[in-house]
C-alpha cells in the first residue's frame, strides 16, 4: 500500500509540475513571440488576422494542415502586399488564434475567416488562395460566400475524391496519438514529445521558426483535431466543384516522392510514381472546376511549394490578382 501510494503522489507531482510548465510555456510563448497584425474577436474568440499592402483585390491566404498558421506564408504575403492588400490568419487553435470548442470542419473554418475580415475592416473582393487542406477550405468558403470571391489559386490543393482514387496503391492509417494528445496536453506531455513531431528542416526565418516551436505544443492540438474530420471536410468539399468564370490557377507539386516520403507512406518507389500519376489527373481535374483556368505542373517542387519555390506562387498569385482587375475594369 505504501508503495502504491508512493507511485500514486510520484505521478500526481509529475503531472501537476508538467501542467505548470505547460502553463508557464505558454505564457513565455505569449511574451516572447507577439502576433503579428492584430487579434479580431469574432464572438467570444480571437483570431489572429495579419494584413498588408493596399489595393484591390483582397488577397487571403489559407494554410494547410500544419502548426504554422499565417506563417506558412511568410515568403510570399510580403511579395504579393507589393501589389495589392493582403491577409492571411491563423485557423482557430492554431499559434496566436483562441482554440474553438466547434468541430473543426470546413463550415467553421469558413465563418470563422469571414468574422476575421469583416470584423478586421477588410473588404472583397476576394482572391483566395489554399495550400493542401486549405484548398477545401477556400473552395468552402467560395460555397457559402460566392459573392465575395473573384479568383482562387490552389496550391498542391487536397481534392475531395483523393482518399478514394489512391486507396488501391495505399491505404492512410490514422493513429490514437491524436485522441492522446489532445487529451493530455495540458499535462504537458505534448510539449515533451514535440520535438520528435516537428519536421526536420525548417524554411522559416530563425524567428518564425522559434514562434512556431513556442506555440507547436498548442498548435498540434488543432492540427489532430483537424486530422480526425478530414473525411467528412473532404466530403463537403465535394458538394461544390464549379467556379463558374472565376480566374482559378491550380499549382501542381511532381518532384518524385522522397526516401522518407515513401516510408512514412510505406509504398515502393513504383507505387510512388503512381500516386503522382494520379495526383496529377485530381490537379488537372480541379482546373476544370472553372473556364478561366490554367494548370501549371511543377516538376522540382514538393507539396510545400510556397516554401520550395516561393516566386512561382507569387507569380500565380498576382496573374490572378490583374485578371481580377481586368476583369472589373470590362464591368466598368
Amino acid at each position: 500500500m505504501r508503495v502504491g501510494a508512493g507511485i500514486a503522489a510520484f505521478i500526481a507531482l509529475a503531472v501537476g509540475g508538467g501542467a505548470f510548465y505547460e502553463q508557464l510555456s505558454q505564457y513565455r510563448a505569449a511574451r516572447d513571440f507577439p502576433p503579428p497584425g492584430k487579434m479580431v474577436d469574432v464572438g467570444g474568440r480571437r483570431i489572429q488576422l495579419n494584413c498588408e499592402g493596399v489595393g484591390s483585390p483582397t488577397v487571403v491566404f489559407e494554410s494547410g494542415l500544419s502548426v504554422e498558421g499565417s506563417l506558412t506564408w511568410s515568403d510570399v504575403q510580403p511579395q504579393v502586399a507589393k501589389r495589392t492588400r493582403t491577409c492571411s490568419y491563423s485557423r482557430a487553435g492554431l499559434m496566436w488564434s483562441d482554440a474553438s470548442t466547434a468541430s473543426a470542419d470546413i463550415n467553421r473554418v469558413a465563418h470563422d475567416l469571414h468574422s476575421a475580415l469583416t470584423n478586421g475592416g477588410e473588404e472583397g473582393p476576394l482572391v483566395l488562395v489554399g495550400h493542401s487542406l486549405g484548398g477545401p477550405y477556400v473552395m468552402g468558403y467560395t460555397k457559402y460566400f460566392g459573392d465575395e470571391v473573384a479568383g482562387l489559386v490552389l496550391v498542391d490543393a487536397s481534392h475531395p475524391d483523393q482518399v478514394q482514387r489512391v486507396a488501391g496503391v495505399t491505404t492512410e492509417s490514422r493513429s490514437a496519438l491524436s485522441r492522446a494528445a489532445v487529451s493530455l496536453a495540458w499535462t504537458g506531455a505534448l510539449r515533451a514529445i514535440m520535438p520528435a513531431l516537428l519536421p526536420p528542416g525548417s524554411h522559416h526565418a530563425p524567428r518564425n521558426a522559434q514562434a512556431i516551436q513556442a506555440y507547436a505544443a498548442k498548435s498540434f492540438v488543432t492540427l489532430f483535431e483537424e486530422n480526425d474530420v478530414i473525411d467528412s471536410t473532404l466530403e463537403e468539399a465535394g458538394t461544390f466543384r464549379n467556379l463558374g468564370d472565376r480566374p482559378l490557377i491550380v499549382l501542381t507539386a511532381m518532384a518524385p516522392f522522397t526516401e522518407p516520403e515513401l516510408r512514412a507512406m510505406k509504398i515502393t518507389q513504383v507505387q510512388g510514381a503512381q500516386v503522382k500519376s494520379i495526383w496529377r489527373e485530381l490537379q488537372q481535374d480541379e482546373a476544370s472546376w472553372s473556364s478561366r483556368s490554367r494548370h501549371v505542373l511543377m516538376p522540382h517542387a514538393g507539396h510545400n511549394i510556397q516554401k520550395e519555390d516561393p516566386g512561382a506562387v507569387v507569380e500565380s498569385v498576382l496573374s490572378v490578382v490583374d485578371a481580377v482587375r481586368g476583369s472589373t475594369t470590362t464591368k466598368r
